[in-house]
């Protein structure tokens, strides 16, 4: 749990993934069409990615990928991303930490 947490408050847009979801390549792919430069954690090509996963799993994340961090904060999966792309929010939460400049 203490090398997730350091993993995730290390930069200001963190994405736990998986190459084989294709939510986490959507989620993903939101993030870089933002211009929004994400550290990306692909959990299936990591050492230790599955402990990384439970760890996940003990925060109340389920799915455990793709799973999103902004500034230190738990956003959510995909399902939490899109809900505050939608209603607007997700553009100035990435601005408020700095992840994005418009």
């Amino acid at each position: 749990m203490e090398k997730l947490q350091k993993m995730i408050s290390e930069k200001s847009v963190v994405i736990f993934s998986k190459n084989s979801c294709c939510m986490s390549h959507t989620i993903k792919t939101l993030f870089l069409d933002f211009g929004v430069n994400p550290t990306i954690y692909e959990l299936d090509e990591i050492n230790r990615g599955k402990e990384i996963e439970q760890a996940l799993a003990q925060l109340g994340c389920s799915p455990t990928v793709p799973v999103v961090f902004i500034g230190g904060q738990l956003v959510g999966g995909a399902k939490q991303v899109m809900s505050l792309h939608l209603n607007r929010s997700l553009i100035p939460m990435l601005k408020h930490v700095g992840a994005l400049w418009l």
